[in-house]
């Protein structure tokens, strides 16, 4: 099993609503959601998933973006109440919880005891999982490739491991444009897992503001002979200055567009970074990140289908 661990922002969450809107989701991926804002987008994702029998995960207590607050606010009372009903009705949901020193999660277990998971990344937060977790029955455990974490999480371990190599700037990706991406798929399994997680093509850090850059880059996932995944960064010429974020899209894009005639990537984003380079359209840096995210995970998704 797969599990990419997406921030619930706009373009995350469309992604994942498109990728099984258009029926290439695979019943071996299990998105994460770490809702980082209270929205109409989150809802009808979740919603989209129950519908169409998807398995989702979604984090109780996300610990980076405004959720929390957003749902305190009596402004928000309706979209709470719908997010609320949606998850009642769903079973397809795992609930999960981010474990951290001194937490106490009766709550957490009194209310999703048949059907949840923890993810714990925090040394200190081991302690938390042998106390309240060790002897209910999780689902999934996320935990990263250490010994530490191995010798006391032993029960359906899923790997997590930030597998992108997030550089300072956009421009950066000029000198590393074609890097290794993972190889957890692999080996997963011999090494003791029942699955393995990475943030997809986006990295962990997380920045509540995004920026204009100098520099648009596409990034793009494909297997090597060996079935490693490695990843490709299509960067744009003209990067001296922030303006005409279109024109250096397609300088990106039409790199892509070359490269892909001899690689032969058939996804449904692949296909739609195609269709914009033939009519040359700038779709905004938003959408970009969503068909990178698309293009992973159905590629990732074709992979585990046929093992």
């Amino acid at each position: 099993m797969y599990f990419p661990y997406l921030r619930g922002r706009q373009f995350e969450l469309i992604a994942l609503r498109e990728l099984v809107e258009k029926g290439v989701l695979s019943s071996r991926i299990t998105p994460i959601i770490e809702p980082v804002k209270l929205s109409s987008t989150l809802v009808k994702t979740i919603e989209k998933y129950g519908v169409n029998g998807k398995q989702i995960a979604i984090i109780t207590n996300p610990k980076v973006g405004s959720f929390n607050s957003d749902a305190k606010e009596e402004k928000n009372q309706k979209l709470k109440e719908g997010l609320s009903a949606i998850l009642k009705e769903n079973d397809n949901v795992i609930f999960m919880n981010l474990l951290k020193p001194n937490l106490k999660p009766e709550e957490f277990i009194e209310r999703y005891a048949d059907n949840m998971g923890t993810i714990c990344n925090n040394k200190d937060a081991i302690s938390v999982y042998e106390v309240y977790f060790a002897e209910t029955d999780v689902k999934y455990n996320l935990i990263p490739d250490e010994s530490g974490f191995r010798r006391k999480i032993r029960k359906n371990r899923v790997l997590l491991a930030d597998k992108f190599n997030k550089l300072d700037r956009n421009n950066d990706y000029i000198e590393v444009d074609d890097e290794p991406f993972s190889e957890d798929h692999l080996y997963y399994q011999e090494d003791g897992y029942v699955g393995f997680a990475d943030y997809s093509v986006v990295g962990e850090e997380y920045n509540e503001t995004g920026f204009a850059p100098y520099a648009v880059v596409i990034h793009i996932v494909y297997f090597d002979k060996d079935n490693s995944l490695r990843i490709k960064h299509f960067v744009s010429d003209s990067n001296d200055d922030i303006s005409d974020p279109a024109g250096k899209f397609q300088e990106a894009l039409s790199k892509l567009v070359e490269w892909n005639e001899e690689k032969g990537l058939d996804t449904v984003a692949m296909r739609e970074f195609e269709d914009l380079y033939n009519r040359e359209a700038y779709p905004g840096l938003g959408t970009v990140k969503k068909l990178s995210i698309m293009h992973h995970l159905e590629l990732m998704g074709r992979y585990l289908d046929k093992e």
